[in-house]
């Protein structure tokens, strides 16, 4: 065997073993995403009707109902953490001693919900409604709510969170 018929074997046992070694990992990367399916660390429960559905004393960190119809739910207790509730309709709601810090709540409706002792810690609620929702106890430290909302809201401030220690009129700026 020449040089050059020793140079082409040996590149052609390189590409063979590099073929092989590039199946063999497919096939195992194949075998495990069918064998060990991965978990997912948040539930969507996006665009879904779900009116009364209880969800008190349960971890939802991080899940999103983002559009969902929420009416008369109760979350009461829940860990809604960084939450995404942005368009929800949670009109009537229970939302007693959650916790909704860090969570995205703009354009979702309030109206006539439970917030008493909810801490809502950092959450972005700009295009929020509150009509009529009971805020005794609340936490809206650091909430990002547009100027007319907080003015609405301190007129029906009062109380402290027993978990933060927090006043509610304090955390709203109120007057």
């Amino acid at each position: 065997m020449n040089f050059r018929q020793q140079k082409t074997s040996k590149i052609l046992v390189n590409f063979v073993f590099s073929l092989i070694v590039y199946l063999i990992t497919i096939g195992a990367i194949t075998a495990l995403t069918f064998t060990n399916p991965t978990f997912t660390l948040a539930d969507e429960y996006n665009n879904q009707i779900l009116v009364g559905v209880d969800f008190s004393g349960r971890d939802l960190t991080n899940d999103s109902f983002t559009k969902s119809i929420l009416r008369k739910s109760d979350f009461s207790n829940s860990n809604l953490s960084g939450v995404s509730m942005f368009g929800a309709h949670l009109e009537g709601a229970n939302l007693e001693g959650a916790n909704l810090s860090y969570s995205t709540l703009d354009n979702a409706t309030f109206n006539k919900a439970n917030l008493t002792n909810a801490i809502l810690e950092g959450a972005f609620a700009f295009h929020t409604q509150f009509r009529d929702a009971i805020i005794d106890g609340a936490d809206f430290t650091d909430a990002f709510l547009r100027a007319d909302t907080q003015k609405e809201l301190c007129k029906i401030a009062q109380g402290t969170n027993p978990i933060t220690g927090n006043v509610t009129r304090d955390t709203l700026f109120c007057d």
